[in-house]
């Protein structure tokens, strides 16, 4: 049982393992992987939980990015629910009295409790920024902290 769906572990011999799980709506949904490593996401027919309706096969990088998509939201979710802690990306306007300075001098963390987890530059992720790090007007930092925090900190970098 995965957050309290039950999810079934079929051995295919010589092939794999298939692993699904029926939804609501009576699908069966899964995911075949076999031993040399490619993987297919599997959906039953609409009328037939038991019959292959659609078989898609995925590289395995197609199958993390997939893994990804589907998880990363649902983990912010759970992490927000259980600690009050979540994610945010504030933008940087070019009129901010922050623009052309340094991240350690906006204060951010002492200030408002909010970690600023990566900086995004036009298409480029800067990760973990150091306090040394230049900010510039249109940069778009990724945060994380509470609601609260993340309103005082959207603020602090609007109006200083």
């Amino acid at each position: 049982m995965v957050d309290g769906v039950d999810v079934e572990v079929t051995p295919l011999p010589g092939i794999g393992t298939r692993q699904d799980f029926v939804s609501r709506g009576n699908r069966r949904i899964g995911v075949v992987t076999t031993r040399d490593g490619r993987v297919e996401l599997i959906v039953s027919k609409q009328d037939d939980p038991d019959s292959c309706g659609v078989s898609v096969p995925l590289t395995q990088e197609e199958a993390g990015t997939l893994a990804t998509l589907l998880g990363a939201p649902h983990l912010v979710s759970r992490i927000e629910e259980q600690t009050g802690i979540t994610t945010r990306q504030l933008p940087l306007a070019p009129a901010s009295p922050f623009d052309g300075r340094t991240l350690g001098d906006t204060a951010l963390r002492t200030r408002t409790a909010v970690s600023v987890v990566a900086v995004v530059r036009g298409g480029t992720v800067h990760p973990s920024p150091r306090p040394d790090f230049a900010l510039a007007g249109g940069d778009m930092l990724v945060t994380v902290g509470t609601s609260d925090g993340l309103a005082r900190a959207a603020d602090l970098l609007e109006h200083g």
